[in-house]
């Protein structure tokens, strides 16, 4: 999935749904079993912040994608700063792409 598709979710999930921003944020959501979807940013130092989430998420069965900038990240989840890890709790008006990326997922 492109990285544009991935932050037109985080985007859409921040304002008509609920997210978590922050690796922390989202440790405890995955942990917890409500994060339907993990964004991780790939430019994390050091990348210890964040390497847990991964098989985290594949334990509990959540989506995990990744993308280039934490900074574009932290945009898309409409926090001036960047940020390392994003939650989509409740993906509101993006459960279509949501659908979308796990049809992708499947191929």
């Amino acid at each position: 999935m492109n990285e544009d598709k991935i932050f037109e979710i985080v985007e859409l999930a921040k304002s008509t749904g609920k997210v978590k921003k922050g690796a922390n944020e989202v440790t405890k959501v995955v942990e917890r079993g409500d994060a339907k979807l993990v964004i991780v940013a790939k430019d994390v130092n050091p990348p210890e912040v964040v390497m847990h989430l991964k098989p985290l998420c594949q334990e509990k069965n959540i989506p995990f994608l990744e993308v280039n900038s934490k900074d574009d990240l932290g945009s898309a989840a409409g926090i001036e700063r960047s940020t390392s890890a994003v939650a989509v709790i409740n993906e509101g008006e993006a459960k279509k792409l949501m659908q979308e990326l796990s049809k992708e997922d499947k191929k």
